[in-house]
């Protein structure tokens, strides 16, 4: 294998800034990782990284060669065309930044689009960087699409080698194998080396898979603060506000009779209570049942929160 430190560089203020804050941080720092690119049901993770950059104070520690990484014929970058010239091009970054919560306690962030290439490099330099920056646990986080209601609490799969720190959640799989990712990739070779590692999977209803889904985001986001100890309120607060324009809008489209929409939510509901029972509620997957398909109820969904968002 080539030489991974070769796919990063270091921005010289932002690691001054972490070697500070390592003097005066014995046990390490937290980092969070998220990917643009894989399966984010709900957006979930997207929300949560648009979130700590919007609110909260950063500065870049490493940056990636996004130009070796990332194949642009699959997900071309957007140009801006001004007149008789091109005026703008939006450069695609894949970065750690050091981030100061609520409290000032710093913790790393590393986010941007999900490699195309180079996974077995990219996940020894996330190695490399972890090692170099004093990082105690990775943290990354995702949602899924899930038969399950948008009515019940938003479940939670945790993975990783310190699922014990999201006591009262537990996995519903026995075995599976999925396509893989970059993500799961880092989070899986972190862990042969030993490095602490938790994964946060937010069950998202299958029929808003597609859209954006602020519950999913913020329930994931209190299972990441639980487990690390970050004070995020600014984020939580936007998140909790979403989720409930979100609900609202989809109870009224329930309440404007799609008979399909209604039959659909009232199956998963049912089969969702008998699984999970009143104690475990959230934790486990309903079963499949005889309703309209995904697509079907998902376009709804996507139609009125498509409005939903003209409307902001």
């Amino acid at each position: 294998m080539l030489d991974p430190q070769s796919l990063y560089e270091w921005e010289p203020e932002g690691l001054a800034v972490v070697d500070m804050a390592l003097a005066q941080e014995s046990a390490g720092l937290v980092m969070l990782y998220h990917f643009d690119g894989y399966i984010d049901a709900g957006e979930t993770g997207e929300q949560i990284v648009d979130g700590l950059l919007d609110t909260l104070p950063h500065q870049v520690v490493a940056r990636f060669d996004h130009d070796r990484l990332v194949d642009y014929r699959a997900r071309r970058p957007l140009l801006t065309f001004k007149r008789d010239r091109w005026s703008a091009y939006e450069t695609p970054t894949l970065d750690v930044r050091v981030v100061q919560d609520a409290t000032g306690a710093p913790f790393l962030l590393l986010s941007g689009p999900e490699p195309d290439v180079e996974w077995e490099r990219f996940s020894a330099a996330v190695e490399q960087i972890v090692e170099r920056l004093g990082v105690r646990l990775a943290v990354t986080f995702h949602g899924i699409p899930m038969g399950v209601p948008h009515t019940r609490p938003v479940g939670l799969t945790p993975h990783g080698n310190r699922t014990d720190l999201m006591p009262g959640h537990r996995s519903p799989f026995d075995e599976a194998q999925v396509p893989g990712s970059a993500a799961a990739l880092v989070e899986y070779r972190l862990t042969e080396a030993g490095h602490d590692t938790l994964g946060v999977a937010a069950h998202v209803p299958h029929y808003v898979a597609r859209s954006s889904y602020p519950d999913a985001a913020l329930t994931a986001l209190e299972a990441v603060t639980a487990a690390t100890g970050l004070v995020l309120p600014s984020v939580g607060h936007a998140l909790r506000n979403e989720a409930l324009r979100t609900q609202t809008e989809i109870e009224r489209q329930i309440g404007q009779g799609d008979d399909e929409l209604v039959s659909l939510v009232e199956g998963l509901e049912h089969s969702y209570d008998a699984i999970a029972g009143a104690e475990t509620r959230g934790n486990l997957v309903a079963e499949p049942v005889d309703l309209p398909s995904a697509d079907e109820i998902g376009q709804e969904f996507e139609r009125f929160l498509a409005e939903r968002e003209g409307d902001l």
